[in-house]
């Protein structure tokens, strides 16, 4: 056993010199696409409905959806800007009404929030003498986000109408490339996106207020040209 292991790490120590340079970090343009999954927060909904001239105030859960998207941009070697457009979607579990400090749970909740980003990102690469380069940073843009008719057991109408707004979106992650040759490498990266608030049917009988924020995961492609 000690014999094999002696083999194993002399052939390591002179394997990994030879990889590493095989992959050298290319600068210049790049595409990239990528998919994962998204985890949408918990997240505070307040609504008013004109015809009846009431407010309410609610807790939202969401179950995790699909994190899709790709990128273009530049690597300047240290740094990396890029142009990002991506849809994240959360279908809504369970509501809870919250009255004068008592919650009730809402039952058979149906409805779905997406938001289709458009961000502008900047990446700092923390090269090494590796294949695996980590990776750190954030963007800002603006998120199209769809809120649909939203229907529980307990009314006969929608608690939550069906309307479009576009709000400030910005994110934060990290992440690792992994170079496959010079023009190919896998990227493993982690983002948490959220929005400033929405507001949805404005002028419908309903309105509803509510901000998006979500963990998202995904594994991508990123071309190097």
């Amino acid at each position: 056993m000690k014999k094999h292991f002696i083999m194993l790490a002399a052939l390591a120590t002179l394997t990994v010199p030879t990889i590493c340079s095989a992959a050298p970090s290319r600068l210049g343009p790049y595409v990239s696409g990528f998919i994962g999954v998204s985890i949408p927060q918990n997240t505070d909904v307040s609504s008013y409905n004109y015809g009846t001239d009431t407010s309410f105030s609610d807790r939202v859960e969401f179950d995790p959806s699909v994190n899709i998207g790709g990128t273009g941009g530049f690597d300047y070697g240290f740094i990396r800007l890029e142009g990002e457009l991506s849809y994240k979607h959360g279908k809504i579990a369970t509501i809870t009404e919250q009255n004068g400090g008592q919650s009730t749970r809402l039952h058979n909740a149906d409805g779905d929030l997406g938001a289709l980003a458009m961000m502008f990102n900047a990446f700092i690469d923390l090269h090494n003498s590796t294949l695996i380069t980590p990776y750190l940073g954030g963007g800002i843009g603006f998120a199209a986000m769809h809120l649909s008719d939203t229907f529980v057991s307990e009314y006969n109408t929608p608690i939550y109408q069906e309307d479009d707004d576009t709000v400030f979106a910005y994110q934060a992650g990290a992440g690792l490339e992994l170079a496959l040759n010079r023009r190919l490498s896998l990227d493993l990266g982690y983002r948490y996106f959220a929005t400033s608030n929405a507001r949805f049917g404005a002028d419908r009988n309903i309105s509803t207020d509510l901000k998006f924020q979500s963990h998202n995961a995904a594994v991508g492609i990123r071309v190097k040209f």
